[in-house]
């Protein structure tokens, strides 16, 4: 795995972006975001799910004006996402902790250099946000449908806000399928030092936005591409950071939680492995400790794993064993397996945690 490119640090809200910090996993309500009741909801139940960053629509003036309201009752940094009236951004910025706007349809450059000096002003950033499906006319009618246009949109508009003085910018660059966005975000990281926001716009539905992010992010950051991130999925909140929080740690840019180790059903299996692992990971989603844990359904991939693993089950017919740290610690009734593994990961997650 390569080592993280070294970006430009910013702030968002105390959150920092870029450098040595953490990489952040962002997301984004669905509601109205005038509904100030609804919106500060979802963004408390994001928070709960461990996200680190908001991004709220601001559509229309009665969005702008309800930010304030919003902000006053949350605890993660707001970022207003602004599309076509630049105003909106004039209203956002006296509020919120980063402003992202999309060059393909903000404006003229005059109203760039507005949202610039608001946002300069009280010392928030701006995230370029360039989207392959709506580009400026001039990108998109010489590099219609490449990356190469993404990426000459974001090296124009940085250039723009630079000129202006103002270099407290990320950039994203997301196009609906894995392949562009990736090939954009590649393009473009060895011309800037600015952080990237990573996402696959327009993903679809989990199923769909998974597969797609887990490519194209997921190979952006074992890379060493990415600063912060945002799995887009189609109606979903709390899913949107469980999914991109699983991206992070199994592409080795992140280290918490628990990583289960279950072998694919076959003939072997003497138990119902389906139904074991599945309570193991609802009854284990809450710890933040990083964990390894196995759960094998039969002899031949067992012991081997065991080894490896913090806590294991190993299946047999009727029974199975314990192991921790490669070392067995009880022989069991199948029935009594699941209850003592958890119990033995919930001590082993403890543990880990004071030692830590």
């Amino acid at each position: 795995m390569q080592e993280r490119f070294k970006t430009k640090q910013i702030n968002v809200g105390g959150v920092l972006i870029g450098g040595d910090a953490p990489i952040s996993v962002q997301s984004m309500t669905f509601s109205k975001t005038r509904d100030v009741k609804a919106t500060v909801e979802q963004i408390k139940r994001l928070e709960l799910a461990g996200c680190d960053i908001v991004r709220v629509a601001v559509p229309e003036r009665e969005d702008a004006e309800a930010l304030r309201a919003i902000k006053s009752q949350i605890s993660i940094p707001l970022v207003a996402d602004i599309h076509f009236n630049y105003r909106f951004a004039l209203i956002a910025a006296e509020t919120v902790d980063c402003i992202r706007i999309n060059p393909g349809n903000i404006g003229s450059k005059s109203r760039v250099k507005e949202v610039a000096n608001a946002c300069k002003a009280r010392n928030i950033p701006i995230r370029i946000g360039v989207n392959g499906g709506s580009l400026e006319k001039e990108f998109e009618t010489k590099y219609a449908n490449t990356p190469k246009g993404m990426v000459e949109s974001a090296l124009y508009n940085i250039k723009y806000l630079e000129d202006l003085g103002f270099t407290d910018i990320k950039v994203s660059l997301k196009a609906s399928d894995a392949v562009r966005t990736a090939q954009a975000y590649r393009m473009l990281r060895p011309l800037t030092e600015y952080p990237f926001h990573l996402g696959v716009t327009e993903a679809g539905t989990l199923f769909h936005s998974t597969i797609k992010s887990s490519i194209a992010l997921g190979s952006l950051l074992m890379e060493g591409i990415g600063d912060t991130m945002r799995v887009s999925i189609t109606g979903e909140l709390e899913k949107e950071i469980q999914t991109a929080r699983a991206i992070l740690r199994y592409s080795g840019r992140a280290f918490d939680g628990v990583n289960i180790v279950s072998c694919p059903t076959c003939g072997r299996i003497q138990a119902d492995l389906v139904t074991a692992v599945r309570e193991i990971e609802e009854k284990t989603a809450h710890i933040k400790t990083p964990l390894n844990i196995s759960v094998m359904g039969c002899a031949v991939n067992a012991i081997g794993e065991a080894k490896e693993a913090d806590v294991a089950i190993a299946f047999g017919k009727n029974s199975g064993l314990i192991i921790k740290k490669g070392e067995i610690i009880a022989k069991l009734d199948e029935k009594d397996l699941v209850k003592r593994f958890l119990e033995e990961v919930e001590m082993e997650a403890a543990k880990e945690k004071f030692n830590g």
